[in-house]
């Protein structure tokens, strides 16, 4: 019982220090495309504002809920939407092509372009320090 329950404690570790390096990298190279300090702050209000695009108001909220530990529901088709915060959904941001795919996808449906290097570093930094 003590062997099964360090490992899983190492494996809860390991996979937030594999987490951690993996968000660093996606935050690198957002800083090395011209982005600077990031801000959880600003994160959590990109994340909330609303905005109109083709008659209908968005927010990443919209889809996500306001807070991202909740599973989400895609509004259009109703498939559920696991949660974005690292804390509770530690493989989310481990693999750095689904992140461009769901940043560009997402951007583009929510703000009616693309997100700026600045605009996704605060919302990975605070996607990252949100708790449940």
């Amino acid at each position: 019982m003590r062997t099964a329950l360090s490992i899983a404690t190492l494996l809860l570790v390991w996979t937030r220090v594999t987490q951690a390096a993996d968000i660093e990298g996606l935050l690198d190279g957002y800083r090395a495309a011209g982005a600077s300090a990031f801000s959880a702050q600003r994160g959590a209000a990109i994340w909330s504002a609303r905005h109109r695009i083709d008659g209908q108001e968005r927010a990443c909220s919209s889809c996500h809920t306001a807070d991202p530990a909740s599973p989400g529901k895609h509004v259009k088709t109703g498939k559920p939407i696991d949660p974005m915060a690292a804390s509770v959904n530690p493989s989310r941001f481990t693999d750095a092509a689904k992140v461009a795919k769901w940043f560009r996808r997402n951007c583009k449906w929510t703000l009616g372009r693309e997100c700026t290097p600045q605009e996704k570093g605060d919302l990975l930094t605070w996607l990252n320090t949100h708790q449940e």
